[in-house]
């Protein structure tokens, strides 16, 4: 008879399965206590089930420009907007097209819905132009005859700038803002600059201009005296219909200045990233930019011309979406990164980093409709969902009884802590990832208790199959859990692909139902490994499982199992007769 190997334990851990109980044990403990520690004992709800905003956004192009509404930018459009949202940690929006100009947008209700209305339709087409002139915000009263002071828009000016130099040299000072003039994050400014209505910027070199430049500079001139940066309305409307190449009016995003702005060469495009920060010098939140390659071409050539102009044409404004953001001023040329300071709060730098981030949109949107969406809907079919769920888990529950007799014990016991982890990651997985349990994610953990179930029958039909060939508990539990290791997890990797598929091919709710599906399938896995096999390897010890109690669901009586397997002992007849 062949001596036993060494140095192998039993056959999945038959002798400690104490300690994956053990493990198990501290992860549901370690989730319970993040869940409450995070504040969040229940998961966050969809918009189904907590209701919400619906926006209706309507797509607007630019004069001339009607063809750009088409499938492609509304597309890019859809996902923009929902990269933005969902930057903001609002879980669950749904962002899809109507028709072929409107986009709707479901935001849930939480702590961020409202900043996330107001940044979705926000077209972030951001541009860096000289500054020509700059005067107060309310419009210019009519010059005097002797006035010399007379802004001169036409001028050519130089390229555009940008902000703070990262040479570690530059001094770059506080921000001061004056009745006049607005200058933030200059890099060299006078303490106490003097308001000035108006400034005229350099003459321009170029041959006199011709009728028609002269009455669009006329034009302009008007346009930008009478222009009022005190309403919200005139502040969105002062470049409204214009394009990068033209020399434009602007207002500052708070009102108190006006400008006329050259045409732009660096663009939004031109920045690679964007994140909020707090300026250490002077404890300000600022929105700091990375360049692309190009764009820190375009940028360091523009703020080298701009830094050789006298004030303020040797500042630049930053114009997100027409307003300006911030003004700063140039000393020396800039590299490829840059900062936008101004009068920010944590949330507004935040704001601007989101949507400087995952760009502009190709089109302008005007919203049409907001209207609130209850839960009342969402809340019924809940119910609905919920009885359902609870009717088809106690027939479960009575199957198992009546087949599996006190087998059911240990399958129950897994369904119980299979949903513990189930909720406590499901409401952790709320403010850590902004998940957001909705109807069909409800359906998803509903069909994963079918799923589960499944994997105890493997587990106990195999230990059933081992007792009808005639061996006794313990080592039918052991020889059965390999076979039905593999039949699980042959299971669950069908079952999880098929919800990872889904997941990547589908959008909006139908996520939910394949996120759930997978989750569910992984923690099936975790929960017959860590809990179900070890609890079954302790019950074979009791005297109630292993002697085949009627009621135990394991009577090798009712199983019809065979006779005991017994190995025979070959005895050699005796050759010598005097032996026998």
């Amino acid at each position: 008879m062949a001596a036993p190997k060494k140095g192998r334990g039993p056959a999945g851990g038959q002798g400690r399965p104490g300690r994956s109980l053990a493990l198990i044990l501290i992860a549901m403990v370690a989730l319970t206590g993040g869940m409450f520690l995070a504040d969040q004992p229940t998961p966050r709800l969809g918009i189904d089930l907590a209701g919400g905003t619906s926006i209706t956004l309507e797509a607007k192009a630019e004069p001339g420009q009607e063809s750009a509404i088409n499938k492609t930018n509304m597309d890019t459009a859809v996902q923009i907007m929902e990269r933005r949202v969902n930057g903001l940690g609002v879980s669950e929006a749904e962002v899809q097209t109507q028709g072929d100009r409107n986009i709707i947008v479901n935001i849930p209700k939480g702590t961020n819905s409202a900043q996330a209305r107001e940044q979705v339709g926000t077209t972030a087409k951001l541009y860096f132009r000289p500054v020509l002139t700059v005067a107060q915000g309310t419009p210019t009263p009519a010059p005097s005859a002797s006035s010399t002071d007379k802004a001169s828009p036409s001028a050519k000016p130089s390229a555009s700038a940008s902000d703070k130099a990262s040479s570690p040299s530059a001094k770059p000072t506080a921000s001061a803002t004056t009745q006049g003039r607005a200058v933030t994050g200059a890099l060299k400014a006078d303490p106490t600059p003097t308001p000035k209505a108006s400034t005229t910027p350099k003459a321009s070199s170029t041959p006199t201009a011709s009728a028609e430049e002269q009455a669009a500079a006329a034009d302009l001139q008007k346009k930008f005296e009478a222009l009022d940066c005190s309403s919200k309305a005139s502040r969105s409307k002062a470049s409204q219909g214009t394009k990068a190449t033209d020399t434009v009016v602007a207002c500052e995003q708070d009102g108190s200045a006006k400008y006329v702005l050259g045409p732009a060469e660096v663009d939004g495009t031109d920045v690679d990233s964007a994140k909020a920060a707090i300026n250490q010098q002077t404890g300000q939140w600022i929105v700091q930019m990375e360049f692309t390659g190009g764009g820190a071409k375009k940028f360091n050539k523009t703020t080298g011309k701009l830094a050789q102009q006298q004030s303020p044409q040797n500042q630049f404004a930053i114009a997100l979406d027409g307003e300006v953001v911030s003004a700063p001023s140039v000393s020396q040329a800039l590299s490829a990164n840059a900062e936008i300071s101004g009068s920010f709060t944590q949330q507004s730098a935040e704001d601007l980093a989101n949507v400087l981030s995952y760009g502009a949109l190709p089109l302008s949107f005007q919203e049409q409709s907001v209207t609130t969406v209850t839960a009342a809907l969402g809340g019924e079919q809940l119910r609905a969902g919920l009885i359902a769920g609870a009717i088809g888990l106690a027939l479960v529950v009575i199957y198992l009884v009546a087949y599996y007799r006190g087998l059911a014990f240990i399958a129950l016991l897994s369904l119980l802590v299979s949903g513990i982890l189930t909720y406590t990651i499901m409401s952790l997985l709320g403010p850590a990832i902004g998940f957001a349990l909705n109807l069909p994610a409800v359906c998803g953990a509903i069909v994963a208790i079918g799923i589960t179930a499944d994997s105890f029958i493997v587990y106990f039909e195999r230990i059933r199959d081992e007792i009808r060939e005639g061996r006794t508990l313990r080592p039918a539990v052991e020889r059965a859990w390999p076979r039905a290791r593999r039949t699980i997890l042959v299971s669950d990797f069908v079952s999880f692909l098929a919800a990872a598929v889904l997941f990547v091919v589908t959008v909006g709710k139908v996520q939910g139902f394949a996120f759930t599906l997978g989750l569910t399938t992984l923690l099936d896995v975790v929960v017959v490994f860590l809990f179900t096999k070890p609890v079954m390897t302790l019950m074979a010890r009791t005297k109630f499982f292993a002697s085949g109690h009627p009621w135990s669901g394991l009577d090798p009586k009712r199983l019809g199992a065979k006779p005991p397997l017994r190995r025979s002992r070959r005895v050699n007849a005796p050759t010598d007769p005097k032996e026998a």
